[in-house]
């Protein structure tokens, strides 16, 4: 009878190794699950051997020698695409519907191993799939999760791999994943609303800058054809800028494209230096229409990332040092930072957030409050939620306001445009009119 050998998880998530005497391999796996076993790998004996063995026999001819030709010796040069640079990223919702995934198959009694490979199997993305089967590899190996997380931080981020740590830590890491779904999620619907919103005004300036390109190159230049036949005739001031400005992008266009361009380049390495970047937050945040939701977003990840840290048994100072990195916001990471050297000294966190100025007195009184009554993660998380329907209600009201301002805006470049072509005409006609007066 043949024998099979195999890799099995008991009901605890212990890891098992052994061999057993069965008919075939669907046998083999029945007699595991009787065992209470549950199976990650089951192989015949030898099995595994054998493809190698002729592999290398057919590897090679007479007296060990390479073989000529054959499909052994061709070499492969196709490079998967999300092996090369700028592609195959992981979404922050494939992420997420992972984690959730892996909470559910956890809790519903599967060893982590299993649960992995499962997900492994069904995944579609494949920079997570080669991602997870690394992982399952690692722990396989002796690895904790935590620390299989952490050798892919392009993927799980500091946030995630001390969450799992804490959960590894107190046992509770279906509970754990289910918190970091969660917060992913709130925190992709709330970039999702303000993307949207900022979607219609970068609409309407895009076709704005395409109208007034159309116009400058090919339509202002039949005017200034008809206006060069007015022989005698002076041009109003406005109509004269006006043509000034189509002949300058008509043609400049390569120069003003290129000035544009050094432009960005230069703010972007401003903003890159450290004054630069300062500066930058600061102005995001206090920035007329934009800056209130910019700000309420910001409190609002603040709030919910250290709620979801702290009740998740994360050390403070730890949650601390990682919302200070995650936070991405200078002015909220300073501020952060006084914060944990404030709880470093052994004082209150108060202190250091109504100094910042960021954070209004609401949301640091109930700071306070659950502070000194022991319930500090369960009053970061109402204030998230708080603030979360303060950011829908924001960009809700920005997104009306901004809507007849673009209109508006667009009329007025195009009007202008228009009654700067049309005023020579109308001088003209009047002319013709006053002459025809004179003659009766």
């Amino acid at each position: 009878m043949p024998k099979f050998n195999y890799i099995a998880m008991d009901a605890q998530g212990k890891e098992t190794k052994g061999s057993l005497d069965a008919k075939n391999q669907s046998e083999a796996l029945a007699r595991l699950q009787e065992m209470q076993l549950f199976p990650t790998k089951v192989v015949e004996a030898g099995a595994a051997a054998s493809p190698a063995a002729k592999g290398k026999k057919g590897a090679k001819g007479k007296g060990g020698a390479p073989a000529k030709g054959g499909k052994g010796m061709k070499k492969e040069f196709n490079i998967p695409l999300h092996k090369i640079p700028g592609f195959g990223g992981v979404s922050s919702k494939v992420l997420c519907t992972f984690t959730r995934q892996l909470a559910t198959l956890i809790d519903a009694g599967l060893p982590l191993l299993r649960g992995m490979r499962v997900l492994e199997k069904q995944e579609k993305n494949p920079s997570l799939k080669e991602t997870i089967q690394k992982i399952a590899i690692s722990v396989e190996g002796g690895s904790t999760f935590s620390e299989a997380l952490g050798q892919h931080p392009k993927i799980f981020n500091k946030l995630f791999v001390s969450m799992v740590k804490a959960g590894e830590m107190g046992g509770v890491l279906e509970v754990v994943l289910l918190r970091l779904a969660e917060f992913m999620e709130k925190a992709q619907k709330i970039k999702g609303k303000v993307v949207a919103a900022m979607f219609y005004p970068i609409a309407v300036l895009v076709v704005a800058v395409a109208i007034m390109a159309v116009l400058m190159v090919v339509v202002i230049p039949k005017f200034k054809e008809i206006f060069s036949d007015l022989a005698g005739k002076e041009l109003p001031g406005f109509t004269v800028f006006v043509l000034n400005v189509s002949a300058t992008v008509q043609h400049h266009f390569l120069e003003t494209c290129g000035a544009l361009f050094v432009i960005f380049v230069i703010f972007r390495l401003l903003v890159k230096t450290k004054t630069g970047r300062h500066l930058f937050d600061k102005f995001k945040l206090v920035a007329p229409v934009f800056g209130p939701v910019i700000s309420k977003v910001a409190i609002s990840r603040f709030t919910r990332t250290l709620g979801t840290l702290v009740s998740s048994g994360v050390p403070i100072l730890q949650s601390l040092n990682i919302v200070q990195e995650t936070s991405g916001n200078v002015i909220v990471a300073n501020a952060v930072h006084s914060v944990h050297e404030n709880v470093k000294e052994g004082e209150n966190i108060t202190s250091p957030l109504e100094s910042s100025k960021i954070f209004p007195p609401m949301v640091i009184s109930m700071v306070d409050v659950g502070e000194q009554t022991g319930a500090l993660p369960e009053m970061l998380m109402k204030i998230a939620d708080n603030y979360d329907e303060e950011v829908d209600n924001a960009v809700a009201a920005m997104t009306s306001l901004l809507e007849p301002v673009m209109i508006v805006f667009l009329a007025v470049i195009v009007g202008s445009i228009v009654i700067a072509m049309f005023m020579p005409l109308i001088s003209l006609m009047d002319g013709m009119g006053e002459s025809g007066t004179s003659e009766d």
